[in-house]
């Protein structure tokens, strides 16, 4: 792939990813699981895209970028440090889990949903200087079984389009140089 559409794909892959997160702040899954701050992370589909098809050299700087961009847009700092410490050690799980041959995409994605919650328990561990938030722990990591499997099928079905365009090869191919 040459470096312009590289570079077009990834901003396109950012937008999505920032589109997601921001029509995700309008479902109300609190009627649904009444814990605070659950979230369906739903721009975990645009990250995971980004991780299998890209590689995890270039999905990082999405993550970090989509992080950075959406507490800009609507989060502040605080939004910023739960967000990027989520997501990076979500990011990290996920690039070391996608390495495993016996974890297929649903697994890829629940470690990373688990991991993203575990990030933000830690980070508001170290912002309210007390461990009692880690007793919220047990209820994300229930939640992150739906919802990894969720933005695990919704990847699934992504990947198997994307390859069906002939736009994106298939997972596990090489690339042809365009």
């Amino acid at each position: 792939m040459n470096k312009t559409r590289h570079l077009a794909l990834c901003g396109l892959l950012l937008a999505l990813a920032l589109c997601l997160s921001y029509v995700e702040r309008f479902i109300p899954l609190d009627l649904l699981v009444p814990l605070p701050g659950v979230k369906l992370g739903l721009a975990n589909i645009v990250t995971l895209t980004a991780l299998y098809f890209l590689g995890a050299k270039t999905a990082f700087p999405i993550l970090i970028l989509r992080c950075v961009l959406g507490s800009a847009f609507g989060g502040g700092p605080s939004a910023l440090i739960f967000s990027l410490t989520g997501g990076l050690l979500a990011m990290a799980v996920m690039a070391a889990a996608r390495r495993l041959p016996f974890l297929s995409i649903y697994g890829v994605s629940i470690l990373g949903a688990a991991a993203h919650n575990t990030g933000q328990v830690l980070a508001s561990m170290v912002l309210l200087r007390s461990v009692y938030a880690a007793a919220y722990l047990p209820f994300l990591l229930a939640v992150s079984i739906a919802a990894g499997m969720l933005t695990g099928t919704v990847s699934a079905l992504t990947f198997r389009a994307l390859a069906a365009t002939g736009q994106l090869p298939a997972r596990g191919t090489k690339q042809k140089r365009t």
